[in-house]
């Protein structure tokens, strides 16, 4: 799909966030100083060393400032003395050529003394209740950068920043999160930026931050990336902390945020939701499997052209919305695959190196395509049934032979209780117990170690509860090996204390986790017979796929029945949660009160429905209605419709015909793209250029706002030149201006239309202010409302004797333009006889109509000719006649 549009962009699954409690290290070359401590983003200054560096950098020390003010884009929030998280998400789906960029500002104002303030912040830690708790449970520092000279510029800086970069599908996308600890204000940002990192860079020195926050993987050895490099390069007296990949989290920023933001800014949360859900892909994503959501974006950004494929998927969808055992059969089987694709490139790669890791990842690798290979027929059964000829092949495609084949050879050499399961210790426990016994002697030897060594800690860890009378429990995590939890409530410490012969204590919510020297021994011999473990597995795993690998072809038709089934489930979900219809394919683009489809997902109550009617006779339409009148709305919402309609989806509407669009391009107008500079100009040249360049006959073309960047008489000439030479096209525009000398282009072209959105002038009871209420109604003809700009003037402070002159002129002017466009009979005639000979040929084409309805729509063509002719032109009719 071809784009000539400059969009915000939607919204990424990762965030820039600060969900997770951290330490910062402020040390100077002296070594002397205490360590400032962070929670949530304030700077936590110990009780007995007031006045030190900490406190000096502005962690609570001082009372908070006024609050600052927000970018144009920013929102406020005022929540109480709690910890927060920010959260700024990458996005799922959008134009990469955007540079739009989204922003939301969060304010924090307390009344409370510093040293009030600190404490709440500790003692409401959404992640723990104590700094202990948080200090042990975030493994934060497996990076952190200083400088001697550092403490200086911590004398002066006082912002904390965090920085992400996003990933596969958000790649190119960077979010940010930063926090003024000496004026509590939060701001989220998320853009694109290039390879470069400009914009990141630039963003930053603004900041001049205390510290920087980014992700350990940014910075792996080996590995560390182009952005890492940039920042500690420019940032070479700045703090580096970096934290774990899992806290950049875009549902807990979320719920962080919905958690601390007071009711009266909880448009704040509706911003940053509307990053990742409020798109079409957010709309349209009701996929299970990792494929199928991959499917769905790549059909949104590059929609089908052939209509008997679409039909084909429609129909699919339609048998799925009238047969729910075959719905909930299908989306039942289809949710337990998993990323099929991904397994199979892992299966195919040969590790660079023998590893542990490599190991265990293929033996993992090789449990989960046996879990996919033993779908098949659950999935067979499910679509036996159908009818449809897209589902009936795909039924066909899962009798291939192969699928069985290689299911019978792994099961020759792995268990066949062996299944993929949840868990970090059960799945250990199928990957240690895969391969069936008596294959290989020495790994049977192992296992049996291995099983010894784990019933010696549970055995272990029963006697410490006895001992020591405590209800103690063995867990498990990956990170950790086996560890001893023991619930807070259940037990009475003496003197509050556990006994010293445990360490690595930690506190979350009311349970301790901890360790003992003896355990930590044990899970270091459990870990050597692991890997004796895995070393044996593997090399039995590799010869039994080399025996597959020449059957391993039919798992790329499995991979694609998968993703397509589960795109066309999503679907048919999407139908059932809306009153969505069945699109037609005809030349003619005709929606009966069609809505926008995420507005309708996002608003409490359904968006206005409108309807739009383009032909070949009539494929021009001008849009016009003051600000806020929903051009821009409707516009965006023709465009989404058409896209469902090309991907096989049904559309938002009571009825729907689309003609097929080869190309859609969009040139959306943005509050930011309202400036007179040139730059902005030059991006409108630009866009304007290459929809020019490759637009044709088959294009839907939508156009907001062009010609606002440069003065009005340029911006009406440029307008002018650029709607002629589409004029000379048969392609689908929408065009929407607030020229209204557009409009009596008319005139010179039939195949124009105009189009206006409704307004309506209220006055208040005193009868002295007039009120503009919008009703998002698109209706026949030019707007109406020619001055409201001075209308918006006049409510302004501006001087009664400049609103009038300001009349004057107006009037002046719109009087010479109007004389030099009046229309002739002659005009008129020729327009209402082009109509009509494209509805005779429009009507031939396509009606279904039997004689009789025939007979009387035809009669309507006739009244409707002759009220458009002028009096001669009708009178010459009826003497024809």
């Amino acid at each position: 799909m071809q784009r000539g549009s400059d969009e915000r962009r939607p919204p990424a699954r990762e965030e820039a966030s600060a969900s997770a409690s951290y330490s910062g290290r402020c040390s100077s070359s002296s070594g002397t100083e205490h360590r400032p401590r962070y929670h949530f983003g304030l700077l936590q200054t110990p009780l007995s060393t007031a006045g030190s560096a900490g406190g000096r950098s502005g962690g609570g020390a001082e009372p908070a400032g006024p609050p600052r003010q927000a970018d144009s884009l920013g929102r406020r929030l005022t929540p109480g003395p709690q910890p927060f998280s920010a959260a700024a998400g990458d996005s799922y789906f959008g134009d990469r050529s955007s540079y739009a960029e989204n922003v939301s500002t969060m304010n924090f104002t307390s009344s409370s003394s510093a040293r009030g303030l600190n404490s709440a912040w500790i003692g409401k830690t959404p992640l723990s209740s104590s700094r202990s708790g948080c200090r042990s449970r975030t493994p934060l520092m497996g990076y952190s950068v200083t400088s001697s000279s550092a403490v200086s510029a911590h004398l002066v800086a006082s912002v904390i920043v965090a920085v992400v970069e996003g990933r596969g599908l958000a790649r190119g996308e960077v979010g940010m999160a930063s926090i003024d600890l000496k004026n509590p204000e939060v701001v989220l940002s998320q853009f694109a930026d290039n390879t470069t990192y400009a914009k990141v860079i630039t963003k930053l020195k603004i900041l001049t931050p205390l510290e920087i926050i980014m992700s350990n993987t940014a910075c792996d050895t080996g590995n560390t990336t182009k952005l890492f490099s940039l920042i500690t390069e420019n940032f070479k007296n700045v703090t580096f902390t970096t934290v774990q990949r899992k806290y950049f989290n875009e549902t807990k920023g979320l719920e962080y945020i919905e958690q601390l933001c007071t009711s009266e800014f909880s448009t704040v949360l509706m911003e940053v939701q509307s990053k990742n859900g409020h798109t079409l892909f957010g709309v349209l994503n009701y996929t299970k499997t990792p494929g199928g959501s991959r499917r769905l974006r790549s059909n949104i950004l590059e929609p089908l052209v052939d209509a008997e494929t679409i039909n084909t998927r429609l129909d699919c969808i339609q048998e799925l919305l009238q047969d729910e055992e075959l719905f909930f059969s299908l989306q039942a089987v289809i949710s337990r695959f998993l990323d099929t694709e991904q397994l199979l490139s892992i299966l195919v790669q040969i590790p660079k190196q023998d590893t542990v890791k490599a190991a265990e990842s293929k033996i993992t690798n090789l449990i989960y395509l046996k879990h996919t290979l033993e779908l098949v027929d659950p999935l067979k059964a499910a679509l036996k049934s159908c009818k449809t000829h897209l589902l009936k092949a795909y039924y066909s495609s899962l009798e291939d032979k192969r699928f069985g084949i290689i299911l019978e050879k792994i099961k020759t050499v792995i268990n066949d209780d062996t299944r993929y399961t949840k868990g970090c210790l059960n799945m250990r426990t199928q990957k240690c117990y895969a391969v069936r016994p008596n294959i290989n002697e020495f790994l049977d030897i192992a296992r049996r170690t291995y099983t010894e060594i784990v019933d010696d800690i549970a055995g272990m860890i029963t006697q410490l509860a006895e001992k020591y009378n405590l209800p103690l429990k063995m867990s498990f995590s990956s990170a950790r090996g086996f560890f001893i939890q023991m619930n807070a409530e259940c037990a009475a410490l003496p003197n509050g204390q556990l006994p010293s012969e445990f360490t690595k204590i930690t506190k979350m919510k009311n349970a301790y986790s901890f360790t003992s020297a003896d355990l930590i021994k044990m899970n270091e011999r459990c870990q050597e017979s692991l890997r004796e473990i895995y070393h044996m597995t593997y090399l039995i795993v590799c010869k039994l796929l080399s025996e597959i690998y020449e059957h391993i072809h039919c798992l790329y038709k499995l991979s694609d029945t998968v993703s397509m089934l589960d795109m066309l489930l999503s679907f048919a979900h999407a139908c059932t949660l809306s009153d969505y219809v069945r699109p037609e394919f005809t030349d003619t683009l005709a929606i009966k009160q069609g809505w926008h489809p995420i507005l309708e997902k996002i608003s409490v109550e359904k968006p206005v429905s409108n309807n739009t009617y383009i032909t070949e006779g009539s494929n021009f339409i001008i849009i016009t209605g003051p600000n806020m009148s929903g051009k821009s709305t409707y516009l965006k919402q023709i465009a989404l419709c058409q896209i469902m309609a090309q991907i096989g989806s049904y559309v938002p509407a009571e009825y729907s015909s689309f003609r097929i669009a080869e190309q859609i391009f969009t040139r959306i107008g943005m509050d930011d793209d309202i400036e007179t500079n040139s730059s902005t100009f030059m991006k409108e040249m630009k866009e304007i250029t290459y929809i020019i360049q490759n637009a044709n006959d088959k294009s839907l073309i939508i156009i907001d706002e062009l010609g606002r960047g440069t003065s009005t008489e340029e911006g009406i000439g440029i307008c002018y030149s650029v709607c002629e030479y589409l004029l000379s096209l048969k392609a689908f525009t929408l065009f929407a201006t607030h020229f209204l000398e557009l409009c009596h282009i008319d005139a010179l072209y039939p195949n124009v239309e105009n189009n206006h959105f409704e307004v309506q002038h209220v006055r208040n009871s005193a009868g002295n202010k007039e009120k503009i209420t919008y009703t998002y109604i698109l209706s026949k003809g030019h707007t109406e409302e020619k001055n409201y700009g001075l209308k918006a003037a006049e409510v302004s402070s501006l001087p009664p004797s400049v609103i009038l002159d300001a009349k004057e002129i107006t009037t002046h002017i719109a009087r010479q333009i109007l004389q030099k466009q009046r229309t002739t009979p002659e005009t008129l005639r020729q327009r209402a006889v082009y109509h009509l000979a494209t509805r005779l040929v429009q009507t031939a084409r396509n009606s279904r109509l039997d004689a009789d309805s025939l007979r009387i729509f035809l009669k309507g063509l006739k009244k409707k000719y002759e009220a458009d002719c002028p009096v001669s032109g009708q009178a010459q009719t009826e003497d024809g006649q």
